[in-house]
């Protein structure tokens, strides 16, 4: 699987995020390319990012940079660490879930 941008090691940490629990690659929904995050995708691409939509949220698009599982949006969205290998994901990513994935406000699924 191959992940975008300014990558800076083997578990998806990029220039710009790289905490100890950055370690997620999201599958963009404009490009089909995984990247770190919405910085790198904006260094790297020349389009804009479309958010997944709500009803594509079953989809497969996120990457658990330890152990390299896929889970979905869904999946994500709904936990704080891999279902997979139990790394523990950065809280605060879900500050940034507008950006990747379509909301609506009154019935948004939260990270936790």
């Amino acid at each position: 699987m191959k992940i975008y941008g300014a990558i800076i090691d083997s578990e998806t940490r990029c220039t710009h995020y790289h905490t100890v629990k950055d370690i997620i690659a999201i599958k963009f929904y404009c490009c089909n390319r995984y990247y770190p995050c919405y910085k790198c995708h904006e260094e790297n691409e020349d389009h804009d990012i479309q958010a997944w939509p709500q009803e594509q949220f079953e989809e497969k698009a996120v990457l658990c940079g330890s152990c390299r599982s896929q889970m979905t949006i869904l999946q994500y969205m709904n936990t704080n660490d891999c279902p997979y290998c139990q790394a523990s994901f950065n809280e605060r990513c879900a500050l940034h879930y507008s950006i990747y994935f379509e909301s609506n406000e009154s019935g948004r699924t939260t990270h936790g």
